[in-house]
């Protein structure tokens, strides 16, 4: 196997633990519409809340160099986050960039939101597949969560456009709450089934520092199959590909699949292949990350593909990141990159 650093056959990069760099989460926007209570709640990321202004944001000629750097170091999907990345004024532009990427998975996390509208324009820019998050049918809890009083109907019309454009598979992300969203895990799971869309439940992390995360709000993977095993039989189903974030399960009667990330109980660190790119052009190796490494400032101080390329193969090279693994009273209160910054 190749070392840290790659070799020459092989230009794949890897870190200190072995792990190569395989996939690329690219934030293009901190705005949202939204204020989720555990991404950026109100009273944080308020009117006064300092955004990013435009001439901070990498162009989209700036984002489409560097993914084609990465692709060359072994990455192989991209996906476009935020915030809300369809807040991001003619998006369509960068996805057909990043289409024009031979071999490169493009994909894209939203709210769902502007999805109706959007879909068709999506799939035409060259947008492969997406993903969106959706922690409640229940449209009372779902104004609650999301804290703008949106509906859900409006985002279970974008998911059926996403499907009519021919964006598939979907999936669908629920972030689980105790006491907030949990109720809502059987009447989801019961929506999906036979939906042909990919439901995954997501444990809630200690992403950030302004969510107010404590461990008795996390319902457990294990929890979660059992409660929906009780009602439909569930058997576990092997990773799609090396490295798979969500653990897969598959309903006994044929009806489909469901997928739990388990970041907090059952910590993937050693098979994490992601790297991210905030939209101001700082890179992140681990999702709890404290510091970034700033990309900006290399692009616009005429850097070379080169030499962005041998940057890019060092700090990759010197990763050692394993939160999740680690986690303790002592690494919650640590001041940690944003989810809405980092975009998940």
């Amino acid at each position: 196997m190749p070392g840290p650093q790659g070799t020459a056959t092989s230009p794949t990069a890897h870190d200190r633990l072995g792990r190569a760099l395989r996939d690329l989460r690219i934030s293009v926007t901190d705005r949202c519409n939204f204020r989720c209570v555990y991404c950026m709640p109100k009273e944080v990321f308020g009117k006064d809340y300092a955004f990013l202004e435009r001439r901070e944001l990498l162009t989209f000629e700036e984002i489409a160099r560097l993914a084609r750097i990465f692709s060359g170091l072994g990455v192989e999907k991209v996906r476009l986050t935020g915030g809300e990345p369809l807040v991001r004024r003619n998006l369509e532009q960068l996805i057909e960039l990043l289409a024009a990427i031979p071999g490169l998975d493009l994909t894209l996390t939203t709210n769902g939101s502007f999805l109706a509208r959007k879909a068709r324009a999506l799939k035409a820019a060259g947008l492969k597949r997406i993903t969106v998050s959706l922690d409640a049918l229940d449209d009372a809890v779902f104004r609650r969560l999301n804290d703008v009083d949106f509906p859900v109907a409006k985002v279970l019309e974008g998911i059926e456009a996403a499907a009519a454009a021919g964006l598939a598979p979907i999936k669908v992300n629920m972030v689980v709450k105790r006491g907030e969203n949990d109720t809502s895990i059987l009447p989801m799971a019961r929506h999906f089934r036979e939906s042909g869309h990919i439901l995954r439940f997501i444990e809630y992390m200690d992403v950030g520092h302004t969510n107010g995360w404590r461990m008795d709000d996390v319902v457990p993977a294990r929890e979660i199959v059992e409660r929906i095993g009780r009602e439909w039989p569930l058997e576990p189903v092997d990773p799609n590909y090396p490295g798979e974030v969500a653990e897969r399960w598959r309903y006994t009667d044929g009806a489909g699949e469901i997928g739990i990330i388990t970041s907090v109980t059952q910590p993937f660190c050693g098979d994490c292949t992601r790297a991210r790119l905030t939209a101001d052009g700082e890179l992140f190796t681990c999702l709890f990350a404290t510091k970034g490494h700033s990309l900006k400032k290399l692009l616009r101080s005429g850097a070379s593909n080169a030499e962005l390329e041998r940057y890019l193969r060092n700090v990759w090279g010197a990763r050692a990141d394993r939160y999740s693994e680690l986690r303790s009273e002592e690494t919650i209160p640590l001041h940690k990159v944003e989810m809405s910054r980092i975009g998940g």
